[in-house]
C-alpha cells in the first residue's frame, strides 16, 4: 500500500512537473497569455479601502481568463498539449477531453477590455476614469498590464420621491426607511436595481399584480465638489392602466385533476368559496392551504404561501396558480385558477439491502410501505411500515439476532387539538399520530420489546426554521427469556444491568432547527439544532398530591414497571463553507447532557449518549468510546454502556474526482462521560479533564453521489486513544500500513447511506 502511495505522488508530480514545458508545444509566433495586472492612479487620493474595493472590480472585468495553474505549473494545459493537434488513439483523446485548450495572446483584446474596465468603475461609483494598456512580453508568454486612472468614488446622499402616482407614492414612502440607498455609501448600480426589486416586490404586495421594476426610474445630480449623487425616483412615461391599478381577488377557482398533457386538461369550474363542484380533498381542507381570499387585495406573498402550503401537504406532484383579470364592470379583480397535478392516492414500495456494521454484525435487512396520501379526505397522510431485519456476526462469538418492527404513521396538515389554535398564514402545521412495535431477539441472551406511541406536533415559519413538539411521548420496554450468560454479564457491571431493567418512559420532547443548506447559492451556510426532553415529571406531580414520597432508593411503578424521570438536553451546530469549484468544507460541533432524578439514579438505555460510528468518531467501531477512559468490547455486539455527556467536533473537506464520484478528507474527535453523580461513577469516569480524554481520528472518504442517494465509504483510524497511559495516548507515530496486525486493529471501514452530518 505505501508502495502504490508513493508512485501515485511520483506520477502527479511528473504530471505537474510537465505543466511547465507545456509552452514548448506552441506553434512559432504563438504567445500564451498568463494574466492581467491592474494598476491604480489618482490625483485626488484614494485610501486603501477604496484602492481595495476599485481594483477588485476592475480585476472582475478583465476578459479572457488565463489557463489555470497549480503551484506556477499548468497541469491542465499541458494534457491539452501532449497528444498533439490530432490524436489517433484512445487514451491520447481521452487526455485531450480532460485538458484545457491553451488561451494565446492573440486571443486578447485589451482595447475592448479597457472600456469593459472603465463601464464597470462607472457603475461603482467612478464617473471618469481613463484606463490604457501595455503588452510585457516574454519568450513563450505575455500579460497585459492596465492602469486605470481614477478619482475618488460618488457617494449617495439622498432620495427624492417624485412619483407621480399618490398610492404608489405614499407605499414607497411608509417603508423607506427600509430602502437599500444609504446616505454616504458608495454609488453602485447594482444597489440601485435592488432597490426596485425591493420596491416592486412591496408594491406586488399591495396589489400591483402588472407593475414592474423597469417601471422605476432613477434620475441622478451629481455634486463634483462633495462627490455626491443626489438621486430622483418617479415612474416611467406611458404607463398602461394596469400597471399603476391595485388588483384585488374575485373567483378563486381550483381543478385537482390538471393533467400536464394537454389533451386531457378540462378545468374544473370549482369556486372554492361556494364549495361547488366534486373534489378529492374536501374543499374545508384546501381553504387552510389556500391564502388567497375574494375580496383582498393581491398579495405575492400570499401567492407564495398558497403554493408552499398546498405543495407541502404531499399530495400534488405540480401545483400552479394562473392569474386573469375578471370580467366585473367595477374592473380592478382576477380571477385565480388554481391547477394541482395529483401523485397516485396509493403507494407501495419494498426495499431489500445488506447491511455491514463496524462490530462485524451483517445481514439482510427488509421494509415494505404502504402510503395513502388522503386517508379521510382531508389530505390526511397514513403510513403503514413493516421492517425485519437478521444480523449474524462474522468473527468473535458467532452471534446473531433477528428483529421485526411495524408501525403505523398518520399525518394531518394542521394542528388537531381540542380547542381553537389561531395561527398566523406562515405557519406550516402538522400533526404526527405514531404508533410502533419493536421486537428483537439476541439468540442465547434474551428478548426485548418494545411499544411506543407519540402523538405531537410539527410546523415551520419558513424555508430555514422547523418546529417539532411532541407534548406525548410513551414508550415501554421489557426484556425477557434472559440467559446466564446474560445475567452475568450484567451482574459485572451495575451501571449496564440498571439500563437494561424495564422502563416506562412517559414525557415531552421539543426540536427546533434552523437549516440553511435550502439556500444553494449561500457561500457560508448554517445549520442549528437544539434538542430538550423531559420524562416522568407527570407522574411525580400526582405521587406528591397523593401524599407519596418519590425517590430513587423506593421508586414508583405504573403497570408494574418503574417510570424513568430524566431530562435530556443537546446542540448540535454545524457550518458549510461551499468554494467556487463546488468543494465543500463542512464543520459540526455537538455537546450533549442528560441526567436522571427523582424516580430514576439512571438513564433508560435509549436515552443515554453514545460515541464512535459512521456518523459520530469515524475511527472507532460503532458506540465503542467512553464512559471517560473505558473502551467499550464490541465483541457482543449489543452491551455497550453509554454516557451522560457527550461531545463531539467534526471536520470534512468535500471535493469532487470525477461526475458522481467525490473525495473527502475528515477528522473526528470526541467521547462520552458519566455525571459524578452517576452510581457508577466509581467504575466509570465523571467528567472531569475532558479534553485529556478525548479520542481523536482521521480518514479518507469515498461517496457516490447519485443524486437520490449517496452511497459512502469512510476508512479511518485513531490518532489519539483515551483508554491508554496518559502520556501514551498519542498513536500516531504507531501508524504503519504494512503490517497486517496493525490494519487489522486500527483500519475501521464505515459503509452507510448519505453525509454524516
Amino acid at each position: 500500500m505505501v508502495r502504490s502511495t508513493i508512485t501515485g505522488f511520483l506520477i502527479l508530480l511528473l504530471i505537474c512537473c510537465s505543466g511547465c514545458s507545456a509552452t514548448k508545444y506552441l506553434a512559432p509566433g504563438e504567445k500564451l497569455y498568463t494574466g492581467a495586472i491592474i494598476r491604480l492612479e489618482s490625483d485626488d487620493g484614494l485610501s486603501s479601502g477604496e484602492k481595495k474595493t476599485v481594483k477588485a472590480k476592475a480585476e472582475d472585468a478583465v476578459r479572457p481568463l488565463p489557463n489555470r495553474s497549480f503551484l506556477g505549473m499548468r497541469p491542465k494545459l499541458w494534457l491539452y498539449m501532449m497528444p498533439g493537434d490530432s490524436p489517433g488513439g484512445k487514451f491520447k483523446k481521452w487526455l485531450k477531453r480532460k485538458g484545457e485548450e491553451p488561451v494565446l495572446i492573440s486571443d486578447v483584446k485589451p482595447s475592448a477590455t479597457g472600456g469593459i474596465i472603465d463601464a464597470v468603475l462607472f457603475n461603482s461609483g467612478i464617473f471618469r476614469s481613463s484606463t490604457r494598456f501595455s503588452i510585457k512580453e516574454r519568450k513563450k508568454t505575455a500579460e497585459v498590464i492596465y492602469t486605470s486612472h481614477v478619482h475618488k468614488p460618488y457617494h449617495f446622499k439622498e432620495v427624492i420621491n417624485s412619483v407621480s402616482d399618490t398610492n404608489i407614492s405614499y407605499i414607497i414612502n411608509q417603508e423607506k426607511e427600509k430602502s437599500l440607498i444609504k446616505r454616504g455609501k458608495r454609488y453602485d448600480l447594482e444597489i440601485l436595481k435592488n432597490e426596485r426589486i425591493r420596491i416592486d416586490d412591496l408594491l406586488k404586495n399591495k396589489g400591483y399584480f402588472y407593475f414592474s421594476p423597469d417601471y422605476l426610474v432613477f434620475r441622478a445630480d451629481t455634486s463634483e465638489a462633495n462627490k455626491n449623487v443626489t438621486l430622483t425616483l418617479g415612474l416611467k412615461d406611458s404607463l398602461s392602466r394596469n400597471a399603476i391599478t391595485a388588483y384585488r381577488i374575485n373567483n378563486v377557482n381550483i381543478d385537482q385533476e390538471f393533467s400536464l398533457d394537454s389533451r386531457n386538461n378540462r378545468f374544473k369550474d370549482t369556486t372554492l368559496q361556494a364549495g361547488k363542484g366534486v373534489m378529492k380533498i374536501r374543499p374545508g381542507a384546501l381553504s387552510r392551504s389556500i391564502h388567497l381570499r375574494k375580496g383582498e387585495l393581491y398579495s405575492r406573498k400570499n401567492h407564495s404561501r398558497t403554493l408552499n402550503r398546498l405543495m407541502s401537504m404531499g399530495n400534488f406532484k405540480f401545483v400552479n396558480v394562473r392569474f386573469t383579470e375578471s370580467d366585473t364592470s367595477a374592473g380592478g379583480f382576477l380571477d385565480a385558477s388554481i391547477m394541482m397535478t395529483p401523485v397516485p392516492k396509493h403507494t407501495f414500495s419494498s426495499e431489500i439491502d445488506m447491511v455491514s456494521k463496524s462490530n462485524n454484525f451483517t445481514g439482510p435487512r427488509m421494509n415494505l410501505s404502504y402510503l395513502d396520501k388522503n386517508t379521510f379526505k382531508g389530505a390526511e397522510i397514513l403510513k403503514v411500515n413493516f421492517g425485519g431485519s437478521y444480523e449474524v456476526q462474522l468473527s468473535g462469538d458467532n452471534l446473531y439476532s433477528y428483529s421485526y418492527n411495524p408501525q403505523i404513521e398518520l399525518s394531518l396538515p394542521r394542528f388537531l387539538v381540542p380547542f381553537e389554535i389561531g395561527t398566523n398564514r406562515n405557519l406550516i402545521p402538522k400533526t404526527r399520530i405514531l404508533y410502533s412495535y419493536n421486537f428483537l431477539k439476541r439468540v442465547n441472551y434474551f428478548s426485548m420489546r418494545q411499544s411506543q406511541f407519540i402523538y405531537g406536533f410539527n410546523w415551520k415559519e419558513n424555508i430555514l426554521e422547523e418546529h417539532e413538539f411532541d407534548p406525548v411521548n410513551i414508550s415501554y420496554t421489557s426484556i425477557k427469556n434472559r440467559s446466564e450468560a446474560f445475567i452475568e454479564l450484567l451482574n459485572s457491571n451495575p451501571y449496564l444491568k440498571k439500563s437494561y431493567e424495564e422502563q416506562f418512559i412517559a414525557g415531552a420532547s421539543y426540536t427546533y432547527t434552523y437549516n440553511e443548506q435550502v439556500l444553494s447559492d449561500k457561500k457560508m451556510q448554517f445549520y442549528f439544532q437544539l434538542a430538550t426532553e423531559l420524562s416522568g415529571n407527570a407522574f411525580s406531580l400526582a405521587k406528591i398530591i397523593s401524599g407519596k414520597e418519590v425517590s430513587s432508593e423506593n421508586p414508583s411503578r405504573v403497570a408494574g414497571a418503574i417510570y424513568s424521570q430524566y431530562a435530556r438536553f443537546s446542540l448540535d451546530g454545524r457550518s458549510y463553507y461551499n468554494f467556487p469549484d463546488k468543494n465543500k468544507l463542512a464543520l459540526r460541533l455537538f455537546a450533549g447532557i442528560a441526567a436522571p432524578y427523582g424516580n430514576s439514579t439512571s438513564l433508560p438505555y435509549t436515552r443515554q449518549f453514545f460515541s464512535g460510528g459512521p456518523n459520530s468518531v469515524r475511527a472507532f467501531h460503532i458506540n465503542s468510546l467512553g464512559p471517560g477512559t473505558e473502551l467499550q468490547q464490541t465483541e457482543n455486539g449489543f452491551l455497550q454502556s453509554g454516557g451522560d455527556i457527550k461531545f463531539e467536533a467534526n471536520a470534512e473537506y468535500r471535493f469532487g474526482i470525477f461526475r458522481f464520484i467525490k473525495g473527502a478528507l475528515f477528522t473526528d474527535a470526541g467521547n462520552v462521560w458519566l455525571l459524578g453523580s452517576n452510581p457508577a461513577h466509581e467504575e466509570g469516569n465523571p467528567f472531569t479533564g475532558f479534553m485529556r480524554e478525548l479520542a481523536l481520528g482521521a480518514g479518507i472518504g469515498l461517496r457516490f453521489d447519485f443524486s437520490f442517494v449517496i452511497l459512502r465509504f469512510d476508512l479511518a483510524t485513531p490518532l489519539r486513544k483515551p483508554w491508554l497511559e496518559e502520556n501514551n495516548r498519542w498513536v500516531a507515530d504507531d501508524i504503519n500500513f504494512g503490517s497486517s496486525a496493525w490494519r487489522r486493529e486500527n483500519l475501521i471501514l464505515n459503509i452507510a447511506i448519505g453525509h454524516p452530518f
